[in-house]
């Protein structure tokens, strides 16, 4: 029973933290500093199109710094909580980092917008969740055997997915308004007085997330223990660091599952981050509309995920991970070819390509919620529990060092083509190509 209730608290940080995802990268505060950017440059004398196309990169190249940052700073954060045998303190300094940073994008203000504050706000809280979520990984070898691994990896993403959907229909039917009509989805007035017309239903996103993971992180503060180890000190964890970096091409499994998860990870995260935005700027988008596709992007994600942690453990992380892959292309394929009125040339009925891509939605959530929990997975496959927290901030740094590709790429392809759809699915199509054939190199089960 102590330690279903400590994976139970392990599960809660998901679903503390998926919030910061869901409603602030994706599907919220996304698509709304988008659509405040679009406004700002236009403003300045661009052209709709073109006012739209610098939003969009604005918002990418904020994205590829905070990348940047995470991929210096994990692995020798990763050496440092090993070498001090704690990981808990890391835990709780960046979580501090994930609540001030999403709390002040309170004051991003549609008449007086600070662009370079709410970026670097941000940046803080995303910083904040990706480090949190790198040492809380870490606690993963400790809580079951190898066998119950994908099931517990896998539940646990569905379970924060679950969360995300909660938190996102409360964000919806009560405070989030339209920027047409000032109601909510249900036609409600935003609560507690909040002042549609300065945006405040949907700006109080940021406060309402930072409080949902301060509630929420109860039970992981509560249930969940870190097993006792001594430390070895900082400068032998760093020397094990650059021994394990060194030893790379003598490890060719993990070597290559770094480098696939590296690529595919970072075209995921990037069609996460745009997914909301290509809605808005391409098919026109309401901030509700985008939170309706959220839920049902996340509801997939919630089953697929649960499903995927059941054929991890059932045949191992690798197919489900291939399977994953092939299926972001296709969406990205569909994406490429998609205009409001046509597929590849094929005209559409009125509504059709809205309806088509509440189904790429879908389809983005059910592949992408498999393809990080088996990824997780195989990456516990690749390290010990002494050593978990170098392993995992390795695996970080694997998918942050070049995380300011995906962003990057689709803000020059933006820029080039001055057209956010072709902007957007042609580089991810590429990335998510290369990482599948790396794929190819990784052994089934790791270095098990």
């Amino acid at each position: 029973m102590a330690q279903s209730k400590r994976i139970w608290g392990w599960w809660f940080f998901d679903w503390a933290s998926q919030p910061y995802s869901t409603l602030l990268l994706t599907f919220v505060f996304g698509p709304y500093f988008q659509q405040i950017a679009t406004a700002h440059f236009a403003g300045q004398g661009l052209a709709p199109e073109a006012a739209g196309a610098a939003a969009q990169s604005y918002w990418g190249w904020g994205q590829s710094l905070s990348g940047l940052a995470i991929a210096v700073l994990a692995p020798l954060l990763g050496a440092f909580a090993d070498g001090a045998g704690r990981r808990m303190p890391w835990i709780w300094g960046f979580s501090a980092a994930y609540v001030v940073g999403s709390w002040m994008l309170w004051y991003l203000t549609p008449d007086a917008p600070d662009l370079l504050m709410a970026q670097i706000w941000f940046g803080v809280g995303l910083i904040g969740m990706e480090f949190a979520t790198i040492f809380t990984n870490a606690l993963m070898p400790d809580l079951t055997t190898d066998e119950e691994m994908g099931r517990v990896s896998g539940y646990g993403f569905a379970f924060g997915y679950l969360g995300g959907i909660i938190a996102l229909v409360i964000m919806l039917l009560f405070f989030a308004e339209s920027g047409e009509t000032g109601k909510t989805l249900i036609g409600l007035a935003p609560a507690f007085g909040l002042d549609a017309a300065l945006r405040e239903g949907t700006r109080v996103v940021g406060p309402f997330t930072a409080l949902w993971y301060v509630v929420f992180m109860v039970p992981f503060v509560l249930w969940v223990r870190e097993v006792p180890r001594i430390g070895t000190g900082t400068a032998r964890a760093l020397r094990s660091l650059g021994t394990l970096i060194r030893d790379l091409p003598q490890r060719p499994s993990l070597f290559a599952h770094l480098m696939s998860s590296m690529i595919y990870r970072d075209a995921l995260n990037a069609l996460y981050a745009f997914g909301g935005v290509y809605a808005a700027g391409v098919l026109g988008w309401s901030i509700t509309q985008i939170g309706v596709f959220g839920i049902a992007g996340a509801l997939a994600a919630t089953l697929f995920s649960w499903l995927g942690g059941k054929m991890d453990s059932a045949r191992g992380p690798k197919p489900v991970m291939v399977l994953s892959i092939w299926v972001l292309i296709l969406v990205c394929l569909v994406i490429a070819g998609m205009t409001p009125q046509a597929v590849y040339g094929l005209p559409l009925a009125p509504g059709m390509a809205d309806k088509l891509f509440y189904l790429c939605g879908m389809a983005i959530g059910a592949a992408g919620g498999t393809l990080q929990s088996s990824s997780r997975t195989m990456m516990v496959f690749h390290t010990t529990p002494e050593r978990a927290t170098e392993g995992f901030g390795l695996y970080a740094l694997s998918g942050k060092v070049t995380s300011f590709i995906a962003p990057a790429a689709i803000a020059l392809a933006t820029t080039i083509s001055g057209s956010q759809r072709m902007g957007i699915a042609i580089p991810l199509i590429l990335l998510f190509l290369l990482g599948m054939v790396l794929l190819t190199w990784v052994r089934p089960k790791g270095e098990r």
